[in-house]
């Protein structure tokens, strides 16, 4: 049912703009532009895309991507027939569009993550799917959309970044054949590949080494974090996307259960981003704000990083982390 007002929505609206959530990763960059082409393709019609921060140099491949506008471009006066958000769990999540979201007539929650905190008129959640592009291609396959090569590339990408190549706990048996079924329509998984996950700067991998290596360990390894702050950032002249995979690099040594990076996006607030082996640190994100999955999660802190950084230890200490 769903589905059908999804369909019927587009089909009745004259102006549509799909928004992906701020520091846009591979699944809502991908989602979002999957479901631009799919309108495009099946009704039509063109809508616009919008970022409310930096698209990482890495998604630029993508399809139409650079049709997509910024925050800053955008005529703030408009009011949209219709405004989808896809991959984004909360109203936060998109800062300075909520002005276009609050002022449009109809407006629809498309998301995989169960935080989702439901806040638009209509609210099409999977919480069991792998990413936004995985629930995506369900439901265009549900309504029979044409699935063109472009919005296969698109939903591929989706899928690959946010299960981590396929190697998160989230990848399902069904996971893998919605892949298979990408791939099969003709995308080049190993370009893909390669354009998400090759295409880093001297820059930014000399960046992440350094944070690495200054890397704090807790609870006898069991708990490792990174605090990075904006001088860092500057000093290596890394980007809006310097500390993508970042925790899931911590994560990966054997002894470490729980890692989080805390990041300085301004004077006192730090963004965290959370990754876990079986500890549920959507709990904790929660408690500010943020959310996401049991093993993936994040949030922001109005607190200067090294105030975060207690903060989300202290959390995980009162949990007594095994």
């Amino acid at each position: 049912m769903d589905c059908v007002k999804l369909n019927d929505s587009i089909k009745s609206a004259k102006n549509i703009l799909i928004i992906s959530h701020i520091n846009p990763d591979g699944d809502t960059l991908g989602s979002m532009c999957a479901l631009y082409h799919a309108i495009k393709e099946n009704f039509k019609k063109k809508c616009d895309m919008l970022t409310v921060s930096a698209i990482p140099k890495n998604y630029l491949f993508l399809p139409e991507i650079n049709n997509s506008k910024y925050i800053d471009d955008i005529d703030k006066s408009l009011v949209y027939d219709l405004v989808i958000c896809i991959d984004i769990a909360a109203l936060n999540r998109f800062e300075e569009a909520k002005i276009l979201f609050d002022k449009a007539h109809y407006t629809i929650n498309i998301d995989h993550h169960k935080t989702n905190t439901k806040y638009a008129d209509l609210n099409i959640i999977d919480a069991d799917a792998s990413s936004a592009g995985e629930f995506l291609y369900d439901i265009m396959t549900t309504l029979k959309w044409k699935i063109t090569k472009d919005i296969a590339v698109c939903l591929y990408t989706a899928i690959l970044t946010d299960t981590g190549s396929f190697r998160f706990s989230n990848t399902t048996p069904k996971t893998f054949k919605t892949a298979s079924e990408l791939v099969a329509a003709g995308i080049d998984a190993v370009e893909i590949y390669k354009n998400c996950y090759e295409t880093n700067s001297k820059s930014m991998v000399m960046f992440q080494a350094y944070c690495i290596s200054n890397a704090k360990f807790t609870e006898n390894d069991r708990i490792a974090y990174s605090v990075i702050y904006k001088k860092d950032i500057e000093k290596f002249s890394a980007g809006d996307d310097c500390t993508e995979g970042l925790a899931e690099k911590l994560r990966a040594i054997e002894a470490v259960k729980i890692s989080f990076i805390v990041k300085q996006i301004g004077a006192r607030i730090s963004k965290i981003s959370m990754r876990s082996k079986d500890v549920d640190v959507a709990e904790i994100c929660a408690l500010y704000g943020g959310g996401g999955h049991t093993c993936a999660a994040g949030c922001v802190i109005k607190s200067a990083p090294d105030t975060a950084a207690k903060k989300i230890l202290a959390e995980l200490q009162k949990r007594n982390i095994k």
